[in-house]
């Protein structure tokens, strides 16, 4: 085991309690590192690090650190150049600051996804949406935490808020304009992989209204009993939120494990629902930043962080054994 810390590279100050827990457990060196405050120098050679477990999140800007999220993608790239182990690097990470990319990616692998029409300004929303059914989404590009997404059930709704210039485009001027698919049963499934294969599965009931579907806030099964797990006891109770373990069909897991390996996602959620109108599957979502459900081993029974540092332990023997030869 090479003698250089593990990194890990973070901005939530919370959702990663878990991972250092298990860290510490087995005593493998590591240090954490703050998105929102960072700086690196290009002109380095070699990294003081044995791997970089990239954990920063799109959603930063939303905690007053949107100053973390394209330096990020700098500096997984120059990580990159170097030659430093990177989980999720600049790839992965550029595809979790765009919907739009996403959606390509599911169009090139012949998947469905909700219809979409991408957009760079405000005066181009009503016209996206004429082809669409109603309800629509304005969905920023870069989001994370539910955030930048605004629901119209009517045409003429839409066309009021961006008359009154209320529709917002997001951080980088890009959205997503896209059907808003009514939910059968009311949830949505998260499916979580590592390594390209599938991990483990939740349905996730929100709130009434809200888009903000984060695992680790969540504090409640579906039979109303509150969770006790870390992100539970540092993270504000969502009481609206409410989550269950679910095995999802074959065909659904083979087609998560092709995004995950088409993608390089080395750890990851990507996210479906069932339109209750045709009953068919949809994905919408692919997660980079995967902080788990809260209270795993009661909802899924085990505790993924364990398989996660396994992981990061294989990299790091993967990585010495070809250094040695």
């Amino acid at each position: 085991m090479s003698q250089k810390p593990i990194a890990v590279y973070h901005e939530h100050p919370d959702w990663f309690k878990p991972l250092f827990a298990e860290l510490e457990r087995r005593r493998l060196p590591y240090v954490r590192l703050a998105a929102d405050a960072h700086r690196f120098d290009p002109a380095e050679r070699v990294s003081p690090y044995s791997i970089v477990i990239n954990r920063a999140s799109p959603s930063a800007y939303l905690r007053g650190h949107g100053q973390s999220t394209f330096h990020t993608l700098h500096w997984l790239k120059h990580l990159e150049r170097i030659g430093t182990p990177v989980v999720n690097g600049s790839k992965v990470y550029g595809l979790e600051l765009s919907k739009a990319t996403q959606a390509d990616v599911l169009a090139e692998l012949g998947l469905a996804f909700p219809r979409t029409v991408v957009v760079n300004d405000p005066s181009q929303v009503v016209a996206a949406a004429t082809d669409l059914r109603y309800p629509v989404l304005v969905k920023a590009n870069v989001g994370g935490s539910g955030a930048g997404i605004t629901k119209y059930e009517t045409a003429a709704a839409l066309e009021d808020a961006v008359a009154g210039g209320r529709v917002t485009l997001g951080v980088d001027g890009v959205a997503l304009v896209q059907e808003a698919a009514p939910l059968r049963d009311g949830h949505i499934t998260r499916v979580e992989t590592l390594d390209g294969k599938y991990l483990y599965a939740i349905n996730v009931y929100p709130a009434s209204g809200s888009f903000d579907l984060c695992p680790a806030d969540a504090c409640q099964t579906t039979a109303g009993v509150e969770l006790m797990g870390a992100a539970c006891a540092v993270d504000a109770v969502k009481s609206g939120l409410r989550v269950e373990g679910f095995t999802p069909p074959a065909e659904i897991i083979e087609q998560v494990e092709r995004i995950s390996r088409v993608t390089g996602l080395d750890i990851g959620g990507i996210e479906y629902l069932v339109d209750d109108r045709d009953g068919k599957h949809y994905f919408y979502d692919i997660n980079a930043l995967s902080n788990f459900v809260a209270d795993a081993p009661n909802v899924i029974g085990f505790d993924p962080w364990t398989n996660f540092v396994d992981y990061i332990e294989a990299r790091i023997a993967g990585v010495a054994v070809e250094v040695a030869a």
